[in-house]
């Protein structure tokens, strides 16, 4: 009898993991497809973001290996500062991970700007943007964004364009692949699970890990510097 119990318990717990497991990657589907066609009309060529006017262009950050930028990272950067000189944008906002004394992408970037011609003072370091949602966030709370040019490869795009949209950002983006990545397949997959969690964030919108003071885009860069 207990055996014959257990069979049935272990039957039924099967086919609701089953039926959960099933209505759970629907949902995914689902908000991935939202997040990708609600924004993919925002994604623009570099002629097409000159006639934007945005506040800034907003670069997001991405490995580091000590003071060198990882490929991903240096296209984005190139993309950011083409964007710059071709007169997208006057600032530049860079957002990144910098939540550790040994790990430090916004001054890599930063530091990587500044060798190519941009003038520090137009070069601002949203030193805690540890995630996509944190870095939309940020802009609008810490520095008063309104109108942004994201500029990430197009695969995070789309999540990051609809995560400023969510918190009320008129945001456009720009792709910055210019070759293949390793391990994409691997990223693409993260994506669409990353794409359901800011689809949450958008309705919900917690809160970053930090805040603090704002600081003007209209102002002088070197108030984010740190060294």
């Amino acid at each position: 009898m207990f055996r014959g119990y257990m069979k049935n318990f272990l039957r039924q717990s099967s086919l609701t993991l089953l039926i959960f497991g099933l209505l759970l990657t629907a949902a995914l589907i689902l908000a991935d497809r939202h997040v990708c066609r609600s924004t993919s009309d925002r994604i623009l060529t570099y002629e097409e973001a000159a006639d934007v006017h945005p506040d800034c262009i907003l670069v997001l950050g991405a490995g580091v290996r000590g003071n060198i930028p990882s490929p991903m990272l240096e296209d984005r950067l190139k993309t950011g500062i083409a964007l710059y000189q071709n007169g997208t944008a006057d600032r530049l906002l860079m957002s990144g991970d910098h939540g550790r004394k040994d790990y430090d992408e916004v001054n890599v970037m930063k530091n990587y700007a500044i060798e190519h011609g941009v003038p520090s003072s137009n070069i601002f370091m949203d030193h805690a943007g540890f995630s996509t949602y944190e870095s939309m966030y940020r802009a609008r709370n810490i520095f008063g964004a309104r109108k942004i040019i994201i500029v990430t490869q197009q695969y995070h795009l789309y999540r990051a364009i609809y995560d400023a949209q969510a918190l009320g950002l008129d945001a456009y983006g720009v792709a910055s692949d210019s070759r293949d990545y390793k391990g994409q397949l691997y990223r693409d997959f993260r994506e669409i699970l990353a794409r359901g969690k800011d689809f949450l964030y958008g309705i919900f919108q917690p809160p970053p890990t930090y805040l603090g003071e704002t600081i003007s885009l209209y102002g002088n860069g070197d108030v984010t510097n740190d060294r």
